[in-house]
């Protein structure tokens, strides 16, 4: 099965990227984590996104189109980065996440959802 693994943002989060001995530490531990998911076969994806500040939403009514500009409120609504794995099951998941490193600074959330499969629509 097919999971998208979701970094939930925060306040640190969307804020630019600044190098410091913590936030470098952070990305080796990220890494190693990584190189861990890769070499288990269970990585098919990830990356960091930018803070909502450098996005863009597109609301849909009907025909017409609006562009809103970032930076987003609901900090905890928004999405930080994520990964794509393919896992045998959900237990397998959040056994991966269990030994993830914490992705931020301070108190931080991880949500893993399935995405549809062919077989889900038959």
């Amino acid at each position: 099965m097919r999971v998208m693994v979701l970094v939930k943002a925060t306040e640190d989060s969307e804020k630019d990227f600044v190098p410091t001995p913590e936030t470098t530490a952070m990305m080796e531990a990220m890494g190693k984590f990584n190189d861990e998911l890769r070499n288990a076969g269970i990585l098919l994806a990830a990356d960091g996104l930018k803070p909502s500040s450098a996005g863009k939403r597109v609301a849909f009514d009907g025909p017409g189109r609006t562009v809103i500009d970032g930076p987003f409120a609901e900090t905890r609504e928004l999405v930080a980065g994520f990964w794509l794995w393919e896992v045998k099951d959900m237990d397998e998941a959040v056994a991966w996440v269990k030994r993830c490193p914490n992705p931020m600074p301070g108190p931080s959330e991880i949500e893993i959802r399935p995405l549809y499969e062919m077989a889900d629509w038959q």
